[in-house]
């Protein structure tokens, strides 16, 4: 439970209790639980939105619940990201943008195109809208275990997501991919092109990572996040 109560401290700000010891390997597992969690706030509010507006309207305020209840860590991520990994500068200029708070025209039309890419899938999805709702929000923070898995960290000299890199991710850790999958199965087709989009979308990301700097950071690791999220409400509008 305590490595669940972290997890929602570190990636939400819904109130969790008081900070406990800081313990990344603990909170890791809990990714894909607490993505269910903010999936489930988004889809009950969803609700109220539809029985007062229109399914556009509704869906542009669960895009915003979705970027208040996260506090706009990952889209603070995504924008640092798409400044550095898009200026083609060195490898190590990129890294030295990406630190760099200040939002530059690349982040701030990379961010704008992925909120309008949500918006677009969440104002156009019907069928099994409740059930998309809340899976899609864990399916793109599972994302983040597989770049934990396969990429080193690209701050030695420390981070945001340093103390996560410490210890190597264990297969063990994916555990809460479970439930995501028997849910994903009342989805019917939708749910096979959710998975689909899960597995192809995470696979590119890191590819393009490796690609760029053949690392990763924790800006990166919330911008997979945010831009998966996007990309698989697109796909489950079809």
């Amino acid at each position: 439970m305590n490595g669940f109560l972290s997890a929602l401290r570190f990636i939400t700000i819904i109130p969790a209790g008081h900070d406990t010891a800081f313990e990344p390997q603990k909170m890791v597992p809990f990714f894909p639980a607490v993505g269910l969690l903010l999936g489930l706030i988004v889809a009950l509010f969803d609700q109220i939105w539809l029985a007062l507006f229109n399914a556009p309207v509704a869906g542009l305020l669960d895009v915003i619940v979705l970027v208040v209840l996260t506090g706009a860590l990952h889209i603070d991520g995504l924008g640092d990201s798409a400044d550095g990994l898009f200026s083609h500068r060195s490898l190590e200029k990129k890294l030295i943008i990406m630190k760099d708070s200040r939002i530059g025209m690349m982040g701030l039309v990379t961010v704008v195109l992925v909120l309008a890419i949500k918006w677009a899938g969440l104002s156009n999805l019907s069928q099994y809208r409740p059930l998309a709702i809340i899976l899609i929000p864990a399916f793109a923070r599972s994302s983040m275990l597989f770049g934990f898995k396969f990429l080193p960290y690209g701050r030695p000299e420390g981070g945001t997501g340093h103390a996560f890199f410490e210890n190597k991710t264990s297969w063990t850790d994916f555990w809460g991919l479970i439930p995501i999958v028997i849910l994903s199965f009342f989805l019917g087709w939708h749910g096979f092109l959710l998975w689909a989009g899960f597995c192809l979308g995470t696979a590119t990301i890191l590819w393009f990572y490796k690609k760029q700097l053949n690392c990763i950071t924790g800006d990166m690791l919330g911008a997979m996040c945010e831009v998966l999220e996007a990309v698989l409400f697109l796909l489950v509008s079809i």
